[in-house]
């Protein structure tokens, strides 16, 4: 029998983020189901996926990058034998002929919505997805009907054996300052303020991990100086998945600060569209402190298994509480591992995928 084909055209597989490992999460259960996977892109990067983002495939096949630079027809060739094509939206839509087609929508934003009349012709075959009831509502608000499939988080992160708490504050993201910044100036700046106001923080030290583009590093020089000479603020940029693992184990807090300050009904795209990194830390029973916007509202329950703020007050007395509360800081690490591993499990998301793949047409 001949074996099913699939195929994925992320134009921001060079980042390897949180929304990189979601969707080729999508072409690893393929596989294991048995399809051929390929990905349209300009090089062979399956180490950096291995790596960075802790996914192994068996034979992954990168395809010489065709999608975004060639003509109509060109486009049309090169998906007519794929079974299913999968497609990471930045606004630009085009004909595919495969035989299912899957529009994955990582950010609510209008700008990238297949809105007119020459879009919607293009895109009449194509099935959508996005990543949280968030980006889902901002969607529909634009006549746009997706199903959310959420990410799973990976058994790898979820650890059988209780680390040793550190004092740590733990931000873990992306370095760049556009879009959902995940806003690391604020997170040094209050810092800073912390050790000022309660002696109690004297002792910890700030921990800022994620992946760094060699178009990014001015804003990263600026992060830098802002940090100053405070040793207590370590930077860690592009490290393995082991690593990024290690770090969430010894980190007794985590801070997500994306969407800090902005309207989030006005400029959706600006705030987190769900938070897998705070779900990450939530599994290795850190204590998440996120920022009371998008995303984090569908996966924190304040007070449960973490917790949201809208004002550097709010944060600091929540995390004033919890810290000199040991029955507290243990049922909220107890509520959030039990949390993630009940809902965002691989079963659970390998289940979504083939219900996409096989009920959607």
């Amino acid at each position: 029998m001949k074996r099913k084909r699939a195929a994925l055209y992320d134009p921001y597989l060079d980042v390897m983020g949180g929304g990189e490992k979601h969707i080729l999460s999508v072409m690893k259960v393929l596989e294991e189901e048995g399809y051929d996977v390929s990905v349209f892109w300009k090089e062979n990067v399956a180490d950096k996926i291995s790596t960075q983002l802790g996914l192994s495939f068996q034979q992954l096949s990168f395809i010489s990058d065709v999608i975004p630079h060639s003509s109509v027809l060109s486009k049309i060739r090169a998906l007519r034998d794929f079974d299913v094509f999968i497609y990471v939206t930045d606004g630009s839509y085009f004909f595919s002929n495969a035989a299912k087609n899957i529009v994955f929508f990582m950010y609510p934003d209008r700008k990238i919505y297949p809105l007119g009349m020459i879009n919607k012709i293009k895109t009449y075959n194509y099935t959508y997805i996005c990543n949280s009831q968030f980006t889902q509502k901002h969607l529909l608000a634009s006549g746009i009907e997706a199903e959310v499939l959420y990410p799973y988080i990976d058994q790898l992160v979820i650890s059988p054996t209780p680390v040793r708490k550190d004092k740590i504050i733990l931000s873990v993201g992306r370095f760049f300052p556009q879009l959902h910044s995940k806003r690391q100036d604020k997170i040094i700046e209050w810092f800073k303020v912390l050790k000022q106001k309660n002696q109690m923080y004297e002792d910890f030290k700030l921990i800022l991990a994620g992946g760094l583009k060699d178009e990014d590093k001015e804003y990263f020089i600026t992060l830098q100086r802002l940090a100053h000479d405070d040793t207590n603020i370590i930077f860690r940029t592009n490290i393995s998945t082991k690593e990024i693992v290690e770090l969430y184990q010894k980190s007794i807090v985590y801070w997500h600060f994306a969407g800090i300050g902005v309207d989030e009904e006005l400029y959706p795209e600006m705030v987190e569209h769900l938070g897998i990194t705070p779900l990450e830390a939530m599994a290795e029973k850190s204590i998440v402190f996120c920022y009371r916007a998008g995303g984090p509202k569908e996966i924190i329950q304040d007070g449960e298994n973490g917790f949201l703020f809208s004002s550097q007050e709010e944060l600091f007395e929540k995390m004033d509480s919890v810290l000199q509360n040991t029955n507290l800081q243990e049922k909220i690490m107890e509520k959030a591992s039990s949390y993630v591993e009940k809902v965002f499990n691989y079963e659970h998301f390998k289940q979504n995928v083939m219900k996409i793949i096989n009920n959607k047409s």
